[in-house]
C-alpha cells in the first residue's frame, strides 16, 4: 500500500459497457445527491426507501438535496433488520415505487445499509422489468460491499439471499460522515468485509489494515482509503464476473459458514449480525484450509488475531444463545447458493491473499471440522 493520500473525495469507475456506474466515496454527498443525481441520469422524479433508524437522521436531508435539483421525491420508511429483508415487504416498496408513478428514466433511492438497499435494489429490479437505482449506502458494510456490484434481494426460510436479481446501480454515493452515527459494533461488522477484501488476494491490503486499523477506525484519510481499496477491489471482480460464474465466488470468503450461522440464529441481530457471520466464517475458511493442508495454521492464527483486536468475535462460541447441532448447520450449508449440482462449494486458501473456489469439497470433513469447533 502507497501511504495515506490527503482526505478527499475518491471515484471509483465500474465498467460495465451500457451499465457503467461511478462510485463515490468522501463526506458530504447527501447533502449533494441531488446534483450528483441530476448531472449524471435523466429522470426527474425519486422514491425514497429507508428504515427506521436512519430516517430521522439523514432522510430529511436527502429529500431536500434532491428538492434543490429539481427532482421530486416519494419516501417509504420500512423498519430496520434482516428480517424487513422478506417478500411482504418487497411487495409494499413495489408498491410504493408504482404509487409514486416512477418511470424507466426516473429512480428508486436506496438510503440505508445492506438490508435495504438489497430489498430496494430487488424492487427497482422487477418493478417495470427494472427502473433506474441510487445506492446511498449508510454503513460501513453496505459501502464497500453490498451496494456495489448488483446483487439483490431477499431472505427465504431456506437461507439468505436465495431470492433475487442481478440489477447494477447507476450510481453509488457513499458519504462517510455518515459512518459517524454508527455504533461500534456496527463498523465493527463493516470492517470484516474490508478485510476480507485483504484475505481474498490483496496480501498487501491485509498488513496495511493490520498497521492502521485504528486509524482507518478514527476516520479521516485512513478511511477513505481503506473504503476505497476496498470498492475498488470489489469492482474489479464484478467487471470481470458480473453474474458469479467465475471468480466473483471468492467475494464469498467466510460467507458459506457465515450465512449457516446467520440462518441458524435465525438472523436475529441481537445474536449476531451479517459482518460477524463473515468474521467467524472467515477464520473457519482458514481453519479448514489448513485442516486440508492446504495452508499454514499460522495463517488461520494471524486471521484470527487481527478480527480479535478490532473486537470482531471470531469463534462460534462467541454468539449469544445456543446453536442447533453441527448437522443443522450442514443442511444451511447444502442449501447455500454457492452450491451446484449437489457439490459443496467452498472459498479455501493457500495462505493471506491466496483464495481459491474449491469445487466438490467432501461434505464429510466439513461435518466433522463443524463438530470439532461446535461449542458443546
Amino acid at each position: 500500500m502507497n501511504a495515506i493520500a490527503p482526505a478527499s473525495e475518491r471515484k471509483v469507475h465500474v465498467p460495465l459497457g451500457e451499465r457503467t456506474y461511478d462510485i463515490l466515496i468522501g463526506p458530504g454527498l447527501i447533502a449533494r445527491a441531488g446534483a450528483e443525481i441530476a448531472s449524471r441520469l435523466k429522470g426527474r422524479k425519486a422514491a425514497v426507501v429507508t428504515d427506521e433508524h436512519v430516517a430521522p437522521l439523514y432522510l430529511d436531508a436527502l429529500v431536500q438535496s434532491l428538492e434543490a435539483a429539481g427532482i421530486a421525491s416519494a419516501t417509504l420508511v420500512l423498519p430496520a433488520g434482516e428480517k424487513t429483508k422478506s417478500f411482504e415487504h418487497l411487495m409494499t416498496v413495489c408498491d410504493k415505487v408504482l404509487e409514486a408513478r416512477i418511470e424507466r428514466n426516473d429512480y428508486v433511492i436506496a438510503l440505508g445499509g445492506g438490508v435495504i438497499g438489497d430489498l430496494t435494489g430487488f424492487a427497482a429490479g422487477i418493478v417495470r422489468r427494472g427502473v433506474r437505482f441510487v445506492q446511498v449506502p449508510t454503513s460501513l458494510l453496505s459501502q464497500v460491499d453490498s451496494s456495489v456490484g448488483g446483487k439483490t434481494g431477499i431472505n427465504s426460510r431456506h437461507g439468505k439471499n436465495l431470492i433475487g436479481v442481478f440489477h447494477q446501480p447507476d450510481l453509488v454515493l457513499a458519504d462517510t460522515d455518515v459512518l459517524n452515527s454508527l455504533s461500534a459494533r456496527e463498523f465493527r461488522a463493516g470492517y470484516a468485509e474490508v478485510a476480507k477484501y485483504g484475505l481474498i488476494d490483496k496480501p498487501d491490503f491485509f498488513a496495511w489494515l493490520e498497521a492502521n486499523w485504528q486509524a482507518v477506525f478514527a476516520g479521516g484519510a485512513a478511511r477513505i482509503e481503506a473504503i476505497a481499496t476496498s470498492c475498488q477491489a470489489k469492482a474489479d471482480v464484478v467487471v470481470a464476473d458480473e453474474r458469479e460464474t467465475g471468480q466473483r465466488a471468492l467475494l464469498n470468503l467466510g460467507h458459506t459458514f457465515g450465512h449457516a450461522l446467520e440462518a441458524a440464529t435465525a438472523y436475529d441481530s441481537a445474536r449476531l449480525v451479517h459482518g460477524e457471520g463473515v468474521s467467524i466464517g472467515m477464520v473457519l475458511a482458514h481453519e479448514f484450509s489448513a485442516r486440508m493442508n492446504l495452508a499454514s495454521p499460522d495463517d488461520a492464527r494471524r486471521v484470527e488475531t487481527h478480527l480479535k483486536a478490532v473486537g470482531l468475535p471470531t469463534r462460534m462460541s462467541e454468539i449469544l444463545g445456543a446453536l442447533p447441532p453441527a448437522e443443522v448447520l450442514m443442511d444451511a450449508i447444502a442449501q447455500d447458493k454457492k452450491v451446484k449440482g449437489g457439490k459443496l462449494t467452498f472459498i479455501l486458501t493457500r495462505g493471506i491473499g491466496q483464495s481459491f473456489v474449491a469445487n466438490d469439497v467432501p461434505a464429510s470433513e466439513v461435518l466433522s471440522f463443524l463438530k470439532e469447533k461446535h461449542p458443546q
